[in-house]
Order: structure tokens, then C-alpha cells, then sequence
């Protein structure tokens, strides 16, 4: 699958600071490997989206919106159950803007050291408002909306300052230049994710042959091998210690369906998930 650079592929004026536009889609998009060139407020209106990056994933439907982090990411986008559409009010912005926030309101880090790349917020009146007066400013000219989306940056960051602190603020300007930990903690977070060997490497900016090597450097196993015992691991807990059902977990232990599960499973324990529930 081809990968898509975005704000660029959108038709966007990338030469704003600021850039706003009206995504619509009647075609679902699955697993697609794309590069944030900015970072993202993904006002999601209609439809579901899925995203995965290197230290966090989320899932949201449309009571929620996203904010992404400039990078690699995995991205999932379904259409409305209702209507068969899918709509998100995208809102793009580099480091620069950040860091002239940070600078003109004199803000603070917190203590705080586990950044996300991706967070999620709930919708309230405030932010279905503040969506539909982004709608309106795209029928303005291009120079007006310029210098208004500036205004309208700060007022929503100073909106969702007030909700959840400056944490969501540092993490967009927080650079981890350590490719090692990147590395790892790209593989940590994913190990139950329904990931690809070609999509974990595109999250580490790396070929897929580049992935094995680091791989067994740091794991001294094949990718196969050390994803599938942690899945297996992982399932027998569920089974043994929750007493949960065989057909309650495969996905979340990161299989795409039953049958393959159960094989898996089989084939390390020497019996069936069913027999290890009932134990």
C-alpha cells in the first residue's frame, strides 16, 4: 500500500502556518501507513477512526476528536453505519505555532515524562461550537483565514489548557532522539496490536529487513517468535486468572479471527484455549 503524506496529498496550502480543511470520504481506508508533515486536531464528525503510532494507539468514534502528533502513524478510517459517510474537520499545525504558544501565554512543563503522540478528548458544547465556526471560516478568503485560524489555535488551546493541563501541549514539541527507545518502546506498546512486521518497521522509519536485525540485537529472537509467545502468554492469563472465553480475546490478544487463535494456542500449550478456560 502506498503511503500518503498528509497535509500535502490534501490539496492544503501548505505555506500557512495554520492550515483547516473539510475531509469527506466515501471509502474506507484500512491499515493505511501515513506521514503527519504536522500535527493534527482530527475534529472527527461522522464515521470511526483508528490510529497507531509509536507509543500509543486510540480508537474513537464521532463523540470524540484526536489530536496527533506530527510522524508515522497507522491510520483505520470506517464510514457512519448511518449514512455511509465519513467526515473529519482537520486542523493543521507545526512545532512553530506550539512554541509561540508555549512562549506567549508563559507556560510550564509538569512533571510529567510519559508523552503520547496521539490523545483523545470528548466533545462538549464548547468544541461543537468552536467545529462549526471552523466550517464557516472556509468559505473565507484565504488571507482572512489566515489571520483568523492564528486566533483560532489559541483559543483552543487555551480551551483544552484549562481541561486537562499542559501535558497534551509538551508532548507535540517533545523530541526522542534516541532511536533505541523508540525502538523498544515501539514494540512494547504494539506486542498485542494487530501490527505487521512492514507496519511496525514503518512506525520506526525503518525497512523491514533493518526491523529484523534490531530486532534480534535487542530481543536476541525473530519478530514472529517474540510477538506470538507474548500474545500466548498473555491469552493464558485471560483464560486461566479472568476466566474469560476463548472468543472474548483473540482480538484483543491480537488475532484477526477464532480459528487461528485456537491453532496458535494449540500448538504452544498442547490443548485448546476451551480446555485451559475450563481448567
Amino acid at each position: 500500500m502506498k503511503t500518503i503524506a498528509i497535509p500535502d496529498e490534501l490539496n492544503s496550502d501548505t505555506s500557512l502556518s495554520i492550515n483547516l480543511f473539510d475531509y469527506r470520504s466515501l471509502k474506507e481506508l484500512s491499515k493505511q501507513q501515513v506521514v503527519l508533515h504536522k500535527n493534527t486536531f482530527s475534529f472527527l464528525r461522522e464515521g470511526t477512526k483508528e490510529v497507531f503510532f509509536d507509543d500509543s494507539s486510540l480508537s474513537i468514534d464521532s463523540t470524540e476528536f484526536l489530536l496527533m502528533k506530527s510522524g508515522h502513524c497507522i491510520m483505520t478510517e470506517k464510514l457512519s453505519e448511518v449514512n455511509s459517510n465519513y467526515n473529519s474537520v482537520l486542523l493543521f499545525f507545526g512545532n512553530e505555532s506550539v512554541l509561540k504558544f508555549i512562549r506567549k501565554f508563559e507556560l510550564h512543563k509538569s512533571e510529567l515524562t510519559n508523552y503520547q503522540s496521539v490523545y483523545s478528548f470528548q466533545y462538549d458544547p464548547f468544541i461543537k461550537r468552536f467545529v462549526h465556526s471552523l466550517l464557516d471560516i472556509l468559505k473565507l478568503s484565504k488571507t482572512t483565514q489566515k489571520h483568523i485560524l492564528e486566533v483560532k489555535f489559541e483559543e483552543l488551546m487555551l480551551y483544552l489548557l484549562e481541561m486537562r493541563g499542559t501535558d497534551f501541549i509538551y508532548s507535540l514539541i517533545n523530541n526522542n532522539d534516541n532511536q533505541t527507545r523508540k525502538f523498544i518502546q515501539t514494540v512494547e506498546h504494539n506486542q498485542f496490536n494487530k501490527l505487521s512486521l512492514k507496519e511496525l518497521a514503518f512506525l520506526c522509519n525503518m525497512s523491514v529487513s533493518s526491523f529484523k536485525r534490531e530486532f534480534k540485537k535487542h530481543y536476541a529472537e525473530s519478530p514472529i517468535k517474540w510477538f506470538q509467545d507474548k500474545r500466548l502468554g498473555y491469552a493464558c492469563r485471560l483464560l486461566k486468572d479472568e476466566h474469560k472465553r476463548p472468543s472474548d480475546i483473540y482480538l484483543e490478544v491480537g488475532y484477526e479471527n477464532l480459528s487461528s487463535f485456537v491453532q496458535a494456542y494449540k500448538s504452544k500449550y498442547g490443548i485448546t484455549p476451551k480446555q485451559h478456560h475450563k481448567a
